[in-house]
């Protein structure tokens, strides 16, 4: 399976990834379909946390900026 399309929102690979751990808990996922199903959500937890550390430094730049801007 392919990595993360990176078009896809935090927010949708999130509920993508609720979906397949909602299924795995179910035992609704077919064994053929297990391993990539586990796959998928792998790449969805790597690309969820890229997000995050992306949004993070993102904010603490701003805020940098924010406070040098107000200091002078």
């Amino acid at each position: 399976m392919n990595k993360v399309n990176d078009d896809l929102t935090y927010q949708q690979a999130l509920e993508e990834l609720e979906n397949i751990v909602e299924a795995l808990e179910d035992e609704t996922i077919p064994v053929d379909e297990l391993a990539i199903k586990v796959k998928r959500a792998s790449d969805l937890i790597e690309f969820c946390q890229a997000k995050l550390t992306e949004t993070d430094e993102e904010v603490k730049k701003i805020l940098t900026y924010l406070e040098d801007k107000t200091k002078k």
